[in-house]
């Protein structure tokens, strides 16, 4: 079982982790939604970048509570997270779409094992703010539509997907070390640093069954 961390620094890193990702994220989705092939695709990232921000204002407005200004929370992050959406643009509506699938998912899967080291309101919160199903489940089928459409596709949006993965863990490990509050927190989750290094392992796995399940090669 894993140990538990509370002190407000160690909660508050993590709330302004997440919160700058939900800020990104209403970014990325709303210009992504321009790339959307029909009205029906472009509505439907609109929506998901509306909950995007919605989430942001319930991590800010719990940072307020902790006596946090969410602009001195998020802003540590600002250079790694900006670092990996600005080196996965996007070209293209598929290349978006697989972004979605392969990259929030990862942010996911980080963000839920951290947690884990949470008790009480802070954790409910943050696994309140990740991606539902319907998130993925969007995502996967237009990456299957693809390859359906143009077979040849799989081979781009594999080698995409890798990129991600590794400008992901890349960022992900970065965070990780330049912030000592958040590092106690994976350590927590995690036992110690070969846990940690185990945790970027258990990622790279999730990563690999989700590329499986939409036909992509890993």
């Amino acid at each position: 079982m894993s140990a538990t961390v509370e002190p407000t620094e160690a909660v508050a890193d993590l709330l302004g982790l997440v919160a700058y990702g939900e800020l990104l994220a209403f970014d990325r989705l709303a210009a992504d939604a321009r790339l959307a092939p029909d009205l029906r695709r472009r509505a439907a990232l609109c929506e998901m970048a509306a909950v995007e921000i919605a989430n942001y204002r319930r991590l800010a407005d719990r940072l307020a509570e902790l006596g946090v200004t969410p602009d001195d929370a998020m802003a540590p992050y600002v250079d790694a997270l900006q670092a990996y959406h600005d080196s996965t643009e996007p070209k293209d509506w598929v290349e978006a779409v697989t972004k979605a699938y392969v990259g929030d998912a990862l942010a996911d899967d980080f963000l839920r094992e951290i947690a884990d080291s949470l008790t009480g309101p802070d954790r409910q919160l943050v696994l309140d703010v990740l991606h539902d199903s319907r998130y993925d489940e969007f995502a996967a089928g237009e990456i299957r539509a693809a390859i359906a459409a143009d077979p040849k596709v799989a081979n781009r949006l594999s080698m995409w997907a890798r990129r991600l993965l590794g400008e992901g863990l890349s960022q992900a490990g970065r965070v990780a070390a330049e912030r000592g509050a958040l590092t106690a927190l994976v350590v927590a989750r995690s036992g110690d640093q070969a846990g940690a290094q185990a945790l970027f392992g258990r990622l790279t796995a999730a990563h690999t069954a989700r590329m499986v399940a939409v036909g992509l090669n890993n």
